[in-house]
């Protein structure tokens, strides 16, 4: 019998309530997002509260800046996560079906539309407060990891997004008669990859150490994008590895195309998630190299 990491016996939900007829219920999800936003709302007030971090000498704002930059930022989040799911997973879907489009507790949100999102509201709120792009997007970066962390357990936790079958000695038995469908015989369990571990690890602790260690050991804030370009990077790398080993989304899969791929070039292929995840890694490598040979400039 294949040995296997047990899936955890938690429900979705930590409690739910009826009010009024109606049922509202805490799901471990929402919390993950709440817990991540708290964690990175204080990486960032550590940051803005140690000048010498940052060119100059000089923090680009204040520590109450940070709490309205919050707002911004949590709009951006939830406006552009869930355009993305629509627009770039089910748009058929929603165009048939708009008025769903706002039902959010139906779940569906798409990091890469997210993070457009923050980059959209993070960019109108420099420019209403005339704050540097620059060190803010770099601030923003750093404070993004423990939300990916934390939601991708939750996921885990959720039995959702989770990896293709595998017989490695850590596969999977997900709860779920689609999460059991792969193909193995009668009274058989279907395991497969915690791909939702994998990416936690990846996009949330790994990348979380990386940049910590850049900002207080390094000094990487002093120098304007790196931190950006290090974060967009890592991130597209990461998820374009996990994305060999992540079941693809339904949605991408049928009679003609069982990979689930969303572009096919030559005989080789790319997942959504890869495919989006491609102009992240472009954009971070050239901040990256065009930080390092800028060098200690001023924000700009």
């Amino acid at each position: 019998m294949q040995a296997s990491i047990r899936f955890p016996d938690i429900s979705p939900e930590l409690f739910s309530v009826t009010l009024f007829g109606m049922e509202f219920a805490l799901r471990w999800y929402a919390l993950a997002y709440i817990a991540g936003i708290v964690i990175g709302w204080r990486l960032a007030v550590m940051a803005v509260n140690r000048p010498r971090l940052w060119p100059g000498g000089t923090a680009p704002m204040r520590a109450e800046q940070v709490d309205d930059l919050l707002t911004w930022v949590i709009l951006g989040v939830i406006v552009g996560g869930r355009l993305g799911f629509v627009l770039f997973y089910r748009p058929d879907y929603y165009l048939q079906n708009p008025w769903e489009i706002p039902m959010l507790w139906q779940g569906g949100m798409a990091f890469h539309g997210g993070f457009l999102g923050v980059a959209v509201a993070g960019l109108i709120w420099c420019r209403r407060n005339g704050v540097p792009i620059a060190s803010v997007a770099d601030m923003m970066a750093l404070a993004t990891p423990p939300g990916l962390l934390l939601g991708r357990i939750a996921n885990f936790i959720n039995a959702e997004l989770w990896g293709r079958p595998t017989e490695l000695p850590w596969g999977v038995a997900f709860p779920g008669a689609v999460a059991q469908s792969c193909g193995q015989p009668l009274g058989e369990l279907c395991y497969r990859h915690p791909s939702q571990l994998y990416e936690a690890a990846l996009e949330g602790l790994v990348l979380l150490a990386l940049l910590i260690w850049m900002v207080w050991r390094r000094g990487a804030l002093r120098t304007p994008w790196l931190v950006t370009g290090t974060f967009l990077a890592g991130y597209g790398i990461g998820r374009g590895l996990v994305e060999f080993v992540r079941q693809p989304d339904p949605q991408f899969i049928s009679e003609g195309n069982p990979s689930g791929l969303a572009l096919h070039l030559s005989g080789y292929g790319l997942t959504m998630g890869q495919l989006l995840s491609l102009p992240m890694i472009a954009v971070g490598l050239a901040l990256v190299a065009w930080a390092l040979r800028r060098g200690r400039a001023a924000p700009t």
